[in-house]
C-alpha cells in the first residue's frame, strides 16, 4: 500500500486494486461469474443489475459520439452467424490464429507469445513447438452436421459492415468519407482467457468502418487516432493512464498498413483499449473477388469510380468498462471516516441519481415516491431506504452514483430536498419543483 498525501489514506497498489475491483463487481452487482451455481464456466461472465446499466452506458456514450453527433456515420446491426465464404474472403480462416504450445511437464496449454518462455502453471520451460490455433468458433446451421452446414460465430463485427457496404451506400445516399458503426457480440476461442473481463471468449465490440477516398486515407487515420484518444480523456481517464502506441511493422495485421492502439495502464501494465487501423481497400476488394459483386463508389460529379479505403476504430465495450472502473476507483476520507468511491463520469455511472428518504417512516414515503417519479423520466435512478443515511451515502459513493437526493422531515413542510454531490460531498437545498432542472444543470451536454 502507498499513502495518499492529500488524505493520509493508503492507496491500493496495482495488485490490490485488481482484487478490490473484482470484489466490488461481485459484491455490488456489476459482474458475476457465469453459471456460478454449477461451479462457473471459465472466461464467461454475467452482468448484474449495476453492470448491465454501466455497460449499456458505455455503449450508448460511444454511439452518441460516433453516430448521434455526426452526420457522416450511420449504424448497422449485422448477424452473428456467417457462412465460411465471408471468413475465407476476409482472411480469417487462414490468418486468424494464435501460437499454441503445450507444457511437456504439466500438459497445460498456453499462448506462446504471452508466457515469456516459462509455464505459468508449473514453472517448466519445456514446451512443444508452437503451432497455429484458429480462434473462430465453428458450428453447424440446420439439422444435418456436414460441411455444407458449417457456419461461424463472428470473431469481429467488422465483416458485416463490409459485406453490407453496397446496401448502406444505396439506402443512405452517403458519399465518402462516411462511416458505418456497429455495437455487438463477438466470439473468440482464446487459448488463455485472462485478467477478469479483459480477455474473454464472449465479448462486445464497438467498431466503425470509415470509408474514404484512397488519397485521404492517412489523413483520416490520424484524425481517428486523435478523436478516439480524446474520447477516453473526456470521460475521465487521467492522462498518465492513457497513451497512443503505433504498431511496429512486424505487428501489423495482414490487412493493415498502419495501426495505433489507445492503451490503458492496467494493473498488469499497458494494454490495448482500442485499435485504430488503416485497412486500405483490402476488405472490400477481397469480398468483391470472392462474391463477384461490385463494392465500389461512383462519383457522379467527377465520373470517377473507385474502391474506398477504410479506417477502423475498434474498441472492446467490456474491457472499456473495466478501464473506467479501474480509473474511477479511489479511497479517501469523509468526516473522519474512510470511504471507497467510484468517480465515474455521469454518463457512465449505473445510476445518475439516488433518492433516499431519511427514514423508513411512512410519512416520508409519499413525497419520496413523488420525487422519484419526477426524476425517473430523465435519469436512471436508485431508491434506497435501508440502513442509516450515512451508510446509504457510502453505498452510493461506492457504486459511482454522482448525486443523492434526500427527502427529510423538513421536506414535508417546505417541499424542498437536499442534493448531495458524490465527489465534493457538498449539499444544497432545492425545492422539489426545481430538482430536475438543478440536476440537469450539473450534467452538461
Amino acid at each position: 500500500m502507498t499513502s495518499d498525501s492529500a488524505t493520509g489514506i493508503d492507496a491500493p497498489q496495482s495488485g490490490d486494486l485488481m482484487e478490490r475491483i473484482v470484489g466490488l463487481c461481485k459484491r455490488r452487482g456489476f459482474i458475476f461469474p457465469s453459471a456460478e451455481i454449477y461451479g462457473g464456466f471459465r472466461s464467461t461472465y454475467d452482468y448484474g443489475p449495476l453492470g448491465v446499466n454501466m455497460l449499456r452506458n458505455v455503449k450508448n456514450t460511444w454511439w452518441r459520439s460516433m453516430v448521434q453527433l455526426r452526420d457522416d456515420v450511420v449504424g448497422l446491426d449485422a448477424a452473428i452467424l456467417s457462412p465460411p465464404a465471408v471468413w475465407e474472403a476476409s482472411g480469417h480462416l487462414a490468418n486468424f490464429t494464435d501460437p499454441l504450445v503445450d507444457c511437456r511437464h504439466c500438459h497445460s496449454r498456453w499462448r506462446a507469445d504471452k508466457i515469456e518462455g516459462v509455464c505459468p502453471n508449473c514453472g517448466s520451460a519445456d514446451f512443444t513447438e508452437a503451432r497455429p490455433f484458429n480462434l473462430m468458433f465453428k458450428t453447424h446451421a440446420g439439422p444435418i452436421e456436414d460441411e455444407g452446414a458449417v457456419a461461424y460465430l463472428r470473431p469481429e463485427t467488422a465483416q458485416g459492415m463490409f459485406v453490407n457496404f453496397a446496401n448502406v451506400l444505396q439506402t443512405t445516399r452517403k458519399k465518402p468519407p462516411f462511416g458505418i458503426a456497429q455495437v455487438g457480440k463477438s466470439f473468440r476461442n482464446e487459448i488463455t482467457p485472462q485478467n477478469f473481463v479483459f480477455r474473454t471468449r464472449e465479448f462486445e465490440q464497438m467498431e466503425m468502418e470509415y470509408f474514404v477516398p484512397p488519397e485521404e486515407g492517412m489523413e483520416w487515420y490520424r484524425h481517428w487516432v486523435d478523436q478516439r484518444y480524446r474520447w477516453y480523456r473526456e470521460l475521465g481517464i487521467p492522462e498518465d493512464k492513457l497513451r497512443v502506441r503505433p504498431h511496429d511493422a512486424d505487428e501489423l495485421s495482414h490487412y493493415s498498413t498502419a495501426t495505433s492502439d489507445v492503451e490503458f495502464l492496467f494493473p498488469w501494465g499497458w494494454d490495448e483499449l482500442e485499435g485504430v487501423a488503416y485497412r486500405t481497400d483490402f476488405d472490400l476488394k477481397a469480398h468483391m473477388t470472392a462474391s463477384g459483386e461490385r463494392l465500389e463508389y461512383f462519383d457522379q460529379a467527377t465520373g470517377e469510380r473507385y474502391v474506398p479505403h477504410v479506417v477502423e476504430p475498434a474498441a472492446g465495450a467490456t474491457r472499456t468498462m473495466m478501464a473506467f472502473l479501474l480509473a474511477g476507483y479511489e479511497e479517501d476520507e469523509v468526516g473522519g471516516e474512510a470511504r471507497m468511491v467510484l468517480r465515474l463520469h455521469w454518463r457512465l455511472a449505473p445510476y445518475q441519481v439516488a433518492v433516499l428518504p431519511l427514514s423508513k417512516k411512512e410519512t416520508l414515503e409519499p413525497l419520496a415516491r413523488e420525487v422519484l417519479a419526477l426524476l425517473q423520466p430523465h435519469f436512471m435512478c436508485d431508491y434506497d431506504t435501508t440502513q442509516s443515511i450515512g451508510r446509504r451515502y457510502r453505498r452510493q459513493d461506492e457504486v459511482g452514483t454522482p448525486w443523492c437526493v434526500t427527502v427529510d422531515f423538513d421536506s414535508l413542510e417546505d417541499r424542498a430536498v437536499t442534493i448531495r454531490d458524490r465527489d465534493s460531498t457538498e449539499q444544497v437545498r432545492v425545492p422539489v419543483e426545481r430538482v430536475v432542472g438543478e440536476l440537469r444543470d450539473r450534467m452538461p451536454v
